[in-house]
């Protein structure tokens, strides 16, 4: 029998970890070169994950909600002839807990402690595959103990019962956690070598720094307590469980994968661009009209015409009367970079956050093939299978945030931009027309720009084109 392992891809561009999102398999299944097997999400998208080559699926290591790092094993394979043998193993493995009749059997019950993860593995290729889980078991093999289970919990015991220097420095030689945990634990001041660990093998996750964190903010009379065992566990238990209670007071939400890229990008965006924001009220009857009338032309049949094409249209238009609005700041060269193409950034919600997706090269496209990447790039959007290429090198935004009734709003840049677009709700409202006052289609455009790279009146400029165009359509045809 040959195992061959899957290791978890950098799947966009130096990114650490990916979310087990989905397995499209389970062990016994046959897999052919190339095959989707999980769905995992970075900090920028949803990935699907081919397998690169034939077999049966022998072992699943992580569970769906997973993060797991770059580079560990996610899924093994058998590639060999002898599926039945390896179908064998893996009951031998899970039921060698109970006998351990020989010395030779004796890292067996280390191997069952760990075994919801490494279904089908066996001693030695654990212990050289998995170095957390091999320290965790090595303290039952050296001292003959036949209690594994017990040996993480025990050295922070020892530390907090006895006071003393020694059993704590040893613990934290011991302290077993990935990168991204001992980071957490770094930024919040917690010794791991004081926290509980839960995890398979002994392994610190971030829910124990998290219960680390809040049990060390207790009022201070209760801190010499802490002393014993018994109340060492209490902490890191109870803050876990109430933060995950959705009928408490609170409830926490682990912020990750695109939703924590994006809140970071916000933050960074908005105080590193000096942001300003201009809005124009205006009549979009005509535009509406000319919507029905496109949707009524069989030259257009099966495409998607709404009001959101005519205003990408009519951005595309005002950009070129405008070039100078399409344009980066360089900070390290202290340049301004005018781009020659547009990449227009169309803002989606999804169930995993908002993403940006582009229109790559949108200035050269017609309207009927604006129709089609308009609608490809929202459609793979909500099926959470937008690229992280199709996400890179925008130059301007849109947000279409009429579609939830709002009048406008504030937007912050997509970094790297230099602006985007708030279309708000398009409402029947009293206006003046031809002198009478009478009911037409008004919405609110609001224009969010980087100072450095566009002036109060390049800025104008631009948002009264594009409500001109807007305002009479004509001029799409006029102006291009």
């Amino acid at each position: 029998m040959t195992i061959r392992e899957f290791k978890m891809p950098d799947v966009g561009e130096g990114l650490t970890e990916a979310e087990i999102l989905k397995w499209f398999v389970q062990p016994g299944d046959t897999v052919t070169d190339g095959q989707v097997v999980c769905e995992v999400e970075t900090a920028k998208a949803a990935v699907e994950l081919p397998i690169p080559f034939d077999g049966v699926v022998h072992a699943l290591l992580f569970e769906e909600g997973t993060t797991v790092d770059v580079g560990q094993v996610i899924i093994s394979v058998q590639t060999g002839p002898s599926g039945e043998a390896a179908a064998a193993e893996v009951p031998a493995t899970v039921t060698a807990t109970a006998p351990a009749p020989a010395p030779a059997q004796v890292e067996e019950p280390a191997v069952a402690a760990r075994q919801p993860v490494l279904v089908g593995y066996g001693v030695s290729q654990a212990s050289t595959k998995r170095r957390p889980r091999k320290a965790a078991g090595d303290v039952a093999t050296q001292n003959g103990t036949a209690a594994p289970a017990v040996v993480p919990a025990q050295p922070v015991a020892a530390a907090t019962q006895n006071g003393t220097a020694a059993p704590a420095a040893a613990g934290a030689a011991r302290a077993l956690a990935k990168p991204p945990v001992r980071k957490l634990a770094k930024d919040l001041g917690i010794d791991l070598a004081t926290v509980v660990p839960t995890g398979d093998g002994g392994v610190v996750t971030r829910e124990d720094v998290h219960a680390a964190a809040a049990a060390a903010i207790v009022p201070q009379v209760a801190a010499p307590v802490v002393a014993a065992p018994a109340p060492v566990q209490a902490p890191a238990e109870v803050p876990a469980q109430a933060a995950a209670a959705p009928t408490g007071r609170e409830t926490r939400i682990p912020v990750k994968g695109v939703r924590k890229v994006t809140a970071q990008a916000m933050v960074g965006s908005a105080f590193t661009a000096p942001h300003v924001t201009e809005f124009i009220t205006f009549d979009v009857t005509r535009t509406m009209k000319l919507v029905q009338e496109l949707k009524e032309d069989p030259d257009l049949a099966g495409l998607r015409i709404n009001p959101l094409l005519l205003i990408a249209k009519a951005v595309l238009v005002a950009i070129r009367r405008n070039p100078d609005v399409n344009a980066s700041w360089d900070e390290a060269a202290q340049e301004i970079v005018l781009k020659h193409y547009v990449n227009l950034g169309i803002a989606a919600a999804t169930p995993r956050g908002l993403i940006v997706p582009n229109i790559k090269d949108a200035h050269a496209k017609t309207l009927r093939e604006l129709s089609e990447s308009l609608s490809g790039l929202v459609a793979t959007a909500r099926d959470g299978k937008t690229s992280p290429a199709d996400m890179q090198n925008g130059t301007l935004t849109l947000t279409n945030v009429g579609v939830f009734g709002v009048d406008t709003g504030t937007p912050i840049l997509n970094p790297g931009e230099s602006a985007i677009l708030a279309v708000g709700a398009i409402k029947l409202q009293p206006w003046v027309h031809k002198g009478k006052v009478k009911p037409r289609q008004v919405t609110t455009l609001a224009l969010s720009f980087d100072h450095r790279l566009i002036d109060g009146e390049l800025g104008s400029r631009f948002l009264a084109d594009i409500a001109a165009v807007l305002e009479h359509p004509r001029r799409l045809v006029t102006w291009a």
